[in-house]
């Protein structure tokens, strides 16, 4: 079976093999945890998983660890929230880098401008013109709140 991997896993599962060879125990984990999820995504769904599709993933995987950490700041648990931050940091490394607050804002005001958006009701067709541009780029629940604030 010929495997059309995407760019992405190829580096993902390349960066695996030297964290082997470097013997670097704790990022080798977290590569893992990475690869698995796309394993299980790929099974669930019968196909094969592009860049985008990962970046939606792994998107969601730092999603996760931020949540886990404001936990474990909250429970006084700096061993795990030490974990989750490792974690959050390997995944980030295969995001697209983040835009700054200047960028989300313009990417905002134009999406408003060419959906003609002046009401709540219409913060759907921004966020749907925005969300393949902002995904793994910015937080799309702070970019919502943001829209939400300009609409109201």
């Amino acid at each position: 079976m010929a495997s059309t991997s995407s760019p992405l896993k190829s580096r993902i599962t390349d960066e695996m093999k030297s964290a082997m060879r470097a013997r670097e125990k704790q990022r080798l984990l977290t590569i893992r945890l990475i690869l698995a999820a796309i394993k299980q995504r790929e099974v669930d769904e019968r196909c094969e998983l592009n860049d985008s599709e990962i970046i939606v993933l792994l998107d969601k995987m730092a999603k996760q660890r931020r949540e886990s950490i404001e936990q474990y700041r909250k429970a006084h648990r700096k061993e795990l929230e030490e974990q989750e931050q490792f974690e959050l940091k390997i995944i980030q490394e295969y995001l697209p880098a983040a835009l700054s607050e200047a960028e989300i804002e313009t990417l905002i005001t134009k999406a408003i401008r060419s959906t003609d958006a002046s009401t709540m009701q219409e913060i759907g067709k921004v966020m749907g013109l925005l969300k393949p541009r902002l995904q793994g780029r910015a937080d799309l629940g702070a970019v919502s709140a943001r829209i939400k604030a300009l609409l109201s």
